[in-house]
Parts: C-alpha cells; structure tokens; sequence
C-alpha cells in the first residue's frame, strides 16, 4: 500500500518553511520515528520524523523548496496488511467419532 508522508504541522504561527535537508532518497527504507528531513523556518531548524514505515518510492520535493503543512513530501510504500482470513485462527480439529 502506498501512502503519502505529508509535512506536519510546525508550530503555532509558522504557516511555511523551506526544505533545508532531505535525508533519505528514493529505495531507502524508513521506519516510523526516523528523521527524514529537516526544515528551516524564520524561527528554527528542525527535524522532522516519518510517521510511517517502508520503502521510499518518490519524492516530490526538492531541496530548498518552499513547503507548507500538509503538503506531500515523499510516498512510501507500506507492508500490505494482513486479511481478515490471515488474522483469523485457526479453528481447532473436532474430536474424532468412536
């Protein structure tokens, strides 16, 4: 499954900011909490964590760029979950008849 790692919210007040460093590329694998960039803002330089797990498979956002909240960054594609039928046990084996 692909989902979209957008820029979160960056504070009370600050409406943008621009990429200073991307710190993954596309084929990395990320796990969740990872610092995947950092962004410059009139206030600060921060590093921002992935809230997702997987592999990088685009970046939309180059370096140096303008970005706001919300905005997509990157995609990763996630570990399919599992289905119903996999999740389900087993049912146990009936007694065998006498």
């Amino acid at each position: 499954m692909i989902k979209e790692f957008k820029l979160p919210e960056l504070g009370e007040n600050v409406a943008s900011g621009t990429l200073g460093k991307l710190l993954v590329k596309v084929g990395d694998v990320v796990a969740e909490g990872q610092n995947v960039l950092e962004i410059e803002t009139d206030k600060a330089v921060a590093e921002i964590p992935s809230g997702v797990s997987g592999k990088i498979t685009e970046i939309r956002v180059k370096e140096g760029a303008a970005i706001r909240p919300g905005e997509v960054v990157f995609l990763v594609e996630t570990a399919a979950a599992p289905t119903a039928a996999a999740q389900a046990p087993e049912p146990a084996a009936a007694p065998a008849a006498v």
